[in-house]
């Protein structure tokens, strides 16, 4: 039997380690070791730590920052990585006849995988610009905090939740919101690109949110049109609403109407990609999800 091979691809911030959780529980291997409960993920990242290193190490071999949260391409792959992936990957299948991973880095080279899986197949999952750049920028602010509750004094902290904190936010807002917002449209368009170049029967380009509807439709399809043999699971059973992030008008602290107009149509023409019964639900998604409320 040929092994069946999952790739999750989505942006940092897109719900990735949401979805892969649930493909752990309908019964997907996903990595032996996964990537523990962290800053903005307190349910874990589930992202399989043998190819997170190596895609650690791909991104230190180029210069860049290993935390992805990047605009510049990869432009090289070292013959080490190539080879440490190719045992992993044989390794993988040695063990699983079915078998995915999510790392949202590795939609900074999903050519790479073409090359080394050529018959995997892609949940992609989308999520629009202003909900990805809110969480990122709860999750790195919130460094802040951490600083302020283990290393300052009481009055210190009272001082910072209750005046200075907000301030602050709104500050790192304006200085980091357009740098996110280039991440993600930097993310999107490898995506978009290489989705364009696929099969149209090797990817399924979702939201995160139709699952709380469409969830049994989506193990329907990975079960009987790429023939994995997952177990239904409930969606709703494993997503905590409490965990996500309280919109707010991110637009506001972008001062780049060209940079906000690129991103919306981006939005829309991966939107584009999604099946027929989802399309509508996602592009309202784009429009309702980030509320106007400013902070």
């Amino acid at each position: 039997m040929q092994n069946r091979t999952l790739i999750v691809l989505g942006m940092h911030r897109s719900g990735t380690s949401l979805i892969t959780q649930w493909l752990h529980k309908c019964g997907l291997p996903v990595g032996e070791n996964l990537l523990g409960p962290g800053l903005g993920n307190k349910e874990g990242h589930f992202e399989d730590t043998a190819f997170y290193n190596v895609h650690l190490k791909i991104l230190q071999d180029n210069g860049l920052h290993d935390s992805g949260i990047l605009t510049e391409p990869v432009d090289q792959i070292n013959v080490s990585r190539i080879k440490e992936l190719k045992q992993i990957i044989a390794d993988k299948n040695r063990r699983f006849e079915q078998w995915g991973w999510k790392d949202p880095r590795t939609c900074l080279f999903p050519e790479l995988y073409r090359e080394l899986i050529p018959n995997a197949y892609y949940l992609v999952v989308l999520r629009d610009y202003q909900s990805v750049i809110i969480s990122l920028l709860n999750r790195t602010f919130a460094l802040k905090d951490i600083t302020y509750n283990t290393q300052k004094g009481y009055f210190s902290r009272l001082a910072w939740y209750t005046f200075r904190r907000k301030q602050q936010f709104k500050k790192f807002c304006r200085e980091q919101a357009s740098f996110f917002l280039k991440v993600w449209i930097h993310y999107n368009e490898s995506i978009l690109t290489y989705i364009r170049s696929l099969p149209a029967d090797k990817y399924l380009v979702i939201n995160y949110t139709i699952l709380f509807k469409d969830d049994e439709r989506i193990i329907s399809h990975l079960n009987n049109s790429w023939h994995f043999s997952l177990n239904y699971s409930s969606f709703s059973d494993i997503c905590n609403e409490k965990l996500f992030s309280k919109p707010f008008k991110v637009d506001h602290f972008i001062n780049n109407d060209q940079l906000i107009k690129m991103a919306e149509d981006l939005f829309i023409d991966l939107s584009s990609f999604v099946s027929p019964k989802s399309v509508a639900a996602d592009r309202e998604f784009l429009y309702n999800e980030s509320v106007t409320k400013v902070i």
